[in-house]
């Protein structure tokens, strides 16, 4: 069976990925799982400086997932380059550093320093950050600001560039246009959906923020319409995820015409579910007697 699959020029030995913020950078499950057998390691949110968080509590559980209000915790790029880069560059499988700021400019500033780094095969821009500018609205959310962000990282980028798109908006299918008409080389989603969670018998509310982003099997049939939507509207390579955690779940997407899928909240149920997953994929193809992988992406009929 061939299991690899192609994004922007990028080929992986097989379509599972880590979310971006439940795998830490590779090196926290380490020793757990083999690194070696991912498709990619996607990073932990990376800024152009140290960022501190929310105040707790930021973790609560909910049916079927959890919420979370982390706000992209990180200790800023030099760090990352020193310590966790180095790190990867140990194994095999591909790095994708996912890339968050709170203006277009603090993107610019990690995008082009990582030109550097040619251990780094893609980045994955987290437009769900807030642009303190327009009055902390993320720039995910408007087709013109994410057009903006998108070309301007272009400009700047010297690897392939992945858009991570919000599912907070009207319609999907427009932000992954916008997204692609400003050169983006593809597109990945879902993120989070807003949701939140009160105590009752405290009558206080489970985040100190409030809302949190919900993530976990219960936002999968909401992933998979909004991939199937994405993959419908534009050309560019689309990476799914949201609740995987199975094999199963993963050819769900691929068949919604997803060229990869990411792990994100199993992770934390279940440190070896990206293997899992992977295993799951491989016995699906030799149920169905598939050769290559890329004979599953979009084939859903009817």
């Amino acid at each position: 069976m061939n299991t690899q699959t192609t994004i922007a020029g990028v080929t992986l030995k097989n379509p599972v990925m880590t979310a971006s913020g439940t795998f830490g950078s590779g090196m926290e499950y380490s020793e757990y799982l083999d690194l070696n057998r991912l498709g990619a390691v996607v990073t932990k949110g990376v800024s152009n400086v140290p960022w501190p968080g929310n105040p707790t509590p930021r973790v609560a559980e909910v049916y079927g997932g959890m919420l979370n209000a982390i706000g992209l915790q990180n200790p800023g790029l030099d760090v990352f380059r020193k310590r966790d880069l180095p790190f990867l560059e140990q194994f095999d499988t591909k790095v994708i550093v996912n890339v968050c700021g709170k203006t277009v400019e603090d993107y610019v500033a990690v995008v082009e320093q990582l030109g550097e780094e040619t251990s780094v095969a893609m980045l994955e821009i987290n437009v769900s950050c807030p642009n303190v500018k327009e009055g902390a609205i993320a720039f995910g959310q408007k087709t013109e600001a994410l057009y903006g962000i998108t070309r301007e990282i272009k400009r700047y980028a010297k690897q392939p560039v992945i858009m991570k798109l919000s599912p907070n908006v009207t319609d999907i299918g427009e932000m992954a246009k916008a997204a692609e008409a400003a050169g983006a080389d593809a597109v990945s989603l879902i993120n989070t959906i807003t949701g939140m969670k009160i105590d009752i018998h405290r009558r206080r509310f489970a985040l100190a923020n409030r809302t949190g982003g919900l993530s976990g099997p219960a936002i999968k049939p909401v992933a998979v319409r909004m991939v199937y939507q994405a993959a419908q509207a534009v050309k560019i390579p689309v990476i799914g995820m949201g609740g995987i955690a199975t094999g199963e779940d993963a050819v769900e997407f691929l068949l919604a015409g997803a060229s990869a899928v990411s792990v994100g909240a199993m992770n934390f149920v279940d440190p070896l579910t990206t293997i899992k997953v992977i295993e799951g994929i491989e016995a699906y193809m030799e149920q169905y007697h598939i050769e290559n992988l890329s004979d599953l992406i979009g084939a859903v009929e009817g």
